[in-house]
């Protein structure tokens, strides 16, 4: 296991830290993203989707449950989710979320709890620290 960090001072400073993770990330396609509410997990998936190639308006899935962002060029998607709402595991296994993680596709999932006896083995997780004096962001990367 092996830890990486990167802060960020402003939003603008989110597209160098986006490039930096994925360079990070190596060959991992499934991260959990583990912050509070409000603390910037569908910014920074927004920051990284446009940083893969993705086009698309990224938006927080949090009534769809998973959105899916097409990476120009290269036929892949990226599957953004966000598994607040769900209750069980039935619940996550109808919406095929087993398939998502094992299509080979980028997927990020917010509130990851409920997912996590189904991720690989090589998955990572990015925490998320606000500091509330002055907002800068404290990004971790966690590769298992």
């Amino acid at each position: 296991m092996s830890n990486m960090v990167y802060t960020a001072n402003t939003v603008e400073e989110l597209d160098d830290v986006a490039r930096r993770i994925l360079a990070d990330l190596g060959n991992v396609r499934v991260v959990a993203f583990d912050a509070p509410m409000g603390a910037g997990k569908t910014t920074l998936i927004s920051a990284l989707s446009k940083a893969l190639g993705t086009l698309s308006i990224v938006n927080s899935p949090t009534f769809a449950i998973v959105n899916d962002y097409d990476m120009e060029g290269n036929g892949s998607a990226i599957y953004h989710f966000d598994l607040y709402r769900l209750k069980s595991m039935g619940e996550l296994m109808d919406i095929g979320f087993d398939d998502y993680i094992s299509s080979g596709n980028y997927c990020f999932v917010e509130w990851p709890e409920l997912a996590l006896d189904l991720m690989p083995d090589n998955y990572a997780t990015i925490k998320i620290c606000v500091d509330q004096d002055t907002l800068a962001r404290r990004i971790e990367l966690i590769l298992q």
